[in-house]
Formats: structure tokens, sequence, C-alpha cells
């Protein structure tokens, strides 16, 4: 397995242009990139109370936590 960074990312209007704001950043392990970020959603939505994430984001961003060999 191995360790992702996953953003809830969001599109904010502030001082009269588009800013984006991140709403909550989670570690997750996961055999690949999709995984991680199924697995982020259902913490994400757990941990903010949420039927779905996009109530609080707009997109999400998935890195790799791994250094490189």
């Amino acid at each position: 397995m191995s360790t992702y960074v996953v953003r809830f990312m969001k599109d904010v209007l502030g001082h009269g242009r588009q800013i984006e704001v991140c709403q909550g950043t989670l570690e997750v392990d996961a055999c690949d990139e999709n995984e991680a970020r199924e697995r982020a959603k259902a913490k994400f939505c757990k941990d903010q109370a949420l039927h779905h994430w996009s109530l609080h984001a707009d997109r999400i961003q998935v890195n790799s936590a791994d250094l490189p060999s």
C-alpha cells in the first residue's frame, strides 16, 4: 500500500475575485489513487457529518505522499 495526501478544494469569491480554499486534508493508505480518493471521501463525509463531499468542496486533489526510491 501507498500513502496519499487528499485535499478537498473549493472555489470561493474573495475581494472580487475567485480564490481556491482547502476545505480539508486527509492522509490515507491505499493501493492506488482511486482507492485513496474513495477512502478519503468516506472519511471526509463522516468527519464533517455530510451526506456527500461535494456539499463542502468542488474537487478533490490526490497526491502520493511516498518518497521516490
